[in-house]
């Protein structure tokens, strides 16, 4: 762990325009929990908070950066928590999957209303709304310069949709892996309720495997680990992260092994 935390008042001051002379990443696989969908809603999608994700990912888009998005379906349902009502748990888990597959396509709706070609991509087959995935077709499609939406989480159960996040990102070779939040960053406690909470500019995967911080799954992590694959943990409400991200700059709170932290690359 580096000595690298800055307190909560820290925040980053107004940047100028970023020109696609200035990526640092040309392709990027983009993780958004099914509650970062729910905006100020209680229950299911908020149709302007997904209409403001996608401004987001269509101007790094337009910069040239290829976009891999994976959803999570908890603003609809969760199968870990219908398990610990009783549920069996891989039907959960497929349940769970199933909303993954709306949220995807809302977020597909409000992509192309933003002007960016998409393609749904599914782990489980439902033709009539989605494509399969297939790994090489899906590279296809973001060479086209089509945003790549992939849901139903791996197609199995018992796995999250943070592991399945990592593990498309490496399918399709993704230079980093880009975890939305609500914080910005990986804090020592939570910020929401500890007001003194200091938040880690840099971190490596065996830190949040050995601490056990609640940002990825170990899973997740130890795929990325083994891949050598970047991730970056930021606040998705602020309107330019997602750029400023793939320009490198420094947003909330970056976790790679030793090589990575350096290099930066895969």
């Amino acid at each position: 762990m580096t000595d690298t935390a800055t307190d909560t008042a820290a925040r980053p001051t107004a940047e100028a325009p970023i020109s696609a002379g200035e990526l640092r990443y040309r392709r990027i696989l983009l993780k958004l929990s099914g509650e970062a969908l729910l905006g100020d809603r209680p229950y299911g999608v908020d149709p302007a908070f997904c209409a403001f994700i996608a401004r987001q990912v269509a101007e790094v888009h337009r910069l040239g950066v290829q976009v891999g998005i994976v959803v999570g379906g908890g603003n609809i349902f969760r199968g870990l928590a219908a398990a610990a009502s009783g549920m069996d748990r891989a039907t959960g888990d497929y349940i769970g999957m199933l909303a993954t597959v709306m949220n995807g396509l809302a977020l597909q709706d409000a992509l192309e209303r933003a002007g960016v070609q998409t393609r749904v991509m599914s782990a489980i087959a439902m033709n009539e709304v989605a494509e399969p995935y297939i790994r090489r077709r899906a590279v296809r499609h973001l060479e086209k310069g089509r945003v790549a939406i992939f849901v139903a989480g791996t197609g199995n159960p018992y796995f999250t949709t943070d592991t399945a996040a990592a593990l498309r990102a490496v399918e399709i070779g993704a230079e980093v892996l880009l975890k939305a939040t609500k914080v910005d960053g990986v804090y020592d406690a939570d910020p929401l309720t500890n007001p003194d909470a200091r938040r880690y500019a840099e971190l490596e995967y065996a830190d949040l495997l050995r601490d056990q911080l609640k940002v990825l799954d170990a899973a997740a992590v130890s795929l990325c680990m083994e891949n050598d694959l970047p991730i970056v943990v930021f606040d998705l409400n602020k309107p330019d992260n997602i750029t400023r991200v793939a320009a490198g700059q420094p947003v909330g709170t970056r976790i790679a092994g030793a090589r990575g932290a350096v290099g930066g690359s895969r």
